[in-house]
């Protein structure tokens, strides 16, 4: 898909979503809705889901698509990057990220976006695989984080 119109097509979706997240003040429930949305409109995503940061560990969420890797092996892979380095993390080929955790080995490339509260603490990271190669952008990292903020506003 070309970048116009996956600019568009996430504008659509976060219009949908700026709209149905507010019905619960629940992070969970808000977390789950987006997932569903994402997973079921962006063609190119094989996992979609969350990492939680629990006691120095980061822990699967909510998510859809197959069986995932339930704890990630500490300060490993690109979650923990998102995590460490406090900023998304786009890769396009997940077989040349040093320390890459494979949940699915059909998964090609994946993006990270660090969840934030409103007062600037990180809980965890939005992670989503595709089962293509390049499937991730700029325009990926910009409009996740945007719907991401919505989780806790």
């Amino acid at each position: 898909m070309n970048k116009e119109k996956k600019q568009k097509r996430y504008q659509r979706l976060y219009d949908q979503l700026k709209d149905l997240v507010p019905k619960s003040n629940d992070p969970l429930a808000r977390m789950s809705t987006i997932i569903a949305v994402l997973h079921h409109k962006m063609d190119t995503f094989f996992w979609t889901g969350y990492y939680f940061l629990k006691e120095g560990d980061l822990v699967v969420g909510p998510y859809q698509g197959p069986v995932a890797c339930q704890v990630l092996t500490k300060n490993e892979g690109v979650c923990w990057s998102g995590v460490n380095q406090k900023k998304p993390i786009v890769v396009p080929d997940v077989n040349e990220f040093p320390g890459h955790i494979a949940c699915d080995s059909r998964s090609k490339s994946e993006i990270v976006v660090p969840l934030y509260d409103n007062a600037g603490k990180i809980h965890g990271v939005l992670d989503i695989d595709s089962d293509k190669l390049n499937s991730f952008d700029e325009v990926d990292e910009k409009e996740l984080t945007k719907i991401t903020n919505l989780i806790y506003s």
